[in-house]
């Protein structure tokens, strides 16, 4: 150890300078000294106690600056007697809000005291803690300050549930200030996103409506699209089994698991969604789906296609996207999407093509529209 901090150990003078001195800068000098070698953790078992009990003190002073100095320089002391850490987040807010924001001293039990408090400005400090658990996460949800749950939900180390996060979205449907910090975080399930999507799109829908004075069958089929595209680059690069379970349950409760959705799916190669969509749409256990779906002698397709009340004269653009999928290897490079949809437009057209072929003028008109929003 230097002579340095053996010089800078607490003596008898320190705390009598400390407890006597007049001078307000003087202790809160000092008080920043003792509390800076409390955090180092190199003090003995007897200064240690010693510095506590001044701590205990130090809570009380009258002056505003020598408690916000104690705070200053323990806010992030993981050996903070709970007491003195409960007195410091207790006190005026230029002194408690170090603490409620970073001190890890403090429980839950002490958090959810704090939120419930009503005070805006530490609710939005306990929302920038480092670590905020689930339990405190909701409680902020609850007490409906938007400040403070743009910070939640911008904070990473925050635990949102994908529940929480639906209700987030809920209850501060209108708030463009959640919703954008919202739409930053890294990681959102997909069905989160998708209800993000619907948000925006739906508030565009009535800018384009009212704003731009466009027919709103105009309006509504521009959002249509957008949506959709929107959609199938959630689960872009790829999503956990459960998340896309969800997405397409979501999607299916709130009538947005349309014919044409799948068919964009299908159209980029998403073979996942489309199973997952089809099996939702006709009510069949998605093994089950699976093996309809690619049954080789396309018996089992038009089955489960038709059980989905999906539109009877767009099945070939569906049975020829499923088998494209089956013939197609994907390397996983980015291009993926891109030459399958190449491949998929020239499978179409060649459909269009045959003297067989039962699409109507309108029916191909719609199906290469769709195609060509899908490689947009």
């Amino acid at each position: 150890m230097t002579d340095e901090i053996v010089r800078q150990r607490l003596s008898a003078a320190d705390v009598k300078t400390l407890m006597t001195n007049p001078s307000v800068q003087n202790r809160a000098a000092t008080t920043g000294k003792i509390a800076d070698q409390f955090s180092t953790g190199e003090l003995t078992d007897s200064e240690r106690q010693i510095a506590e009990d001044i701590f205990r003190a130090l809570v009380k002073d009258t002056e505003v600056l020598v408690r916000e100095s104690l705070a200053a320089h323990l806010k992030s002391s993981p050996d903070l007697p709970h007491d003195v850490a409960m007195s410091l987040a207790n006190d005026v807010d230029s002194v408690a809000l170090p603490v409620i924001k970073f001190s890890e001293v403090l429980t839950d039990t002490d958090l959810l005291e704090i939120v419930r408090g009503h005070s805006a400005t530490r609710q939005v400090a306990v929302a920038q803690r480092p670590r905020v658990s689930a339990v405190i996460a909701d409680a902020l949800i609850d007490t409906g300050n938007e400040t403070a749950v743009a910070r939640l939900v911008s904070n990473e180390g925050a635990e949102l549930t994908e529940n929480a996060l639906g209700r987030v979205i809920d209850k501060y449907e209108s708030s463009t200030r959640v919703s954008d910090s919202l739409s930053r975080r890294t990681n959102l399930p997909a069905a989160i996103s998708e209800q993000l999507v619907e948000a925006v799109t739906q508030k565009l829908q009535d800018y384009l409506s009212e704003k731009q004075e466009l027919p709103v069958d105009v309006a509504t089929n521009l959002i249509l699209q957008a949506r959709e595209r929107a959609t199938m680059n959630l689960v872009q690069f790829g999503s956990t089994e459960t998340e896309l379970d969800n997405l397409i349950s979501q999607l299916h409760r709130k009538r947005r698991l349309t014919p044409s959705l799948l068919l964009r799916a299908i159209s980029i190669g998403d073979i996942g969604f489309f199973e997952r969509g089809l099996a939702q749409l006709a009510g069949v256990p998605l093994p089950n789906a699976r093996i309809l779906i690619h049954d080789e002698g396309g018996l089992g397709l038009q089955s489960i296609y038709l059980k989905a009340s999906l539109p009877k004269r767009w099945y070939p653009a569906f049975r020829a996207g499923v088998d494209l999928a089956e013939e197609t290897e994907y390397d996983g490079g980015p291009n993926d999407r891109a030459r399958f949809i190449s491949k998929m437009l020239e499978r179409m057209l060649t459909q269009f093509d045959d003297p067989a072929s039962t699409f109507s003028r309108e029916d191909i008109d719609y199906l290469m529209g769709k195609l060509e929003q899908a490689a947009a």
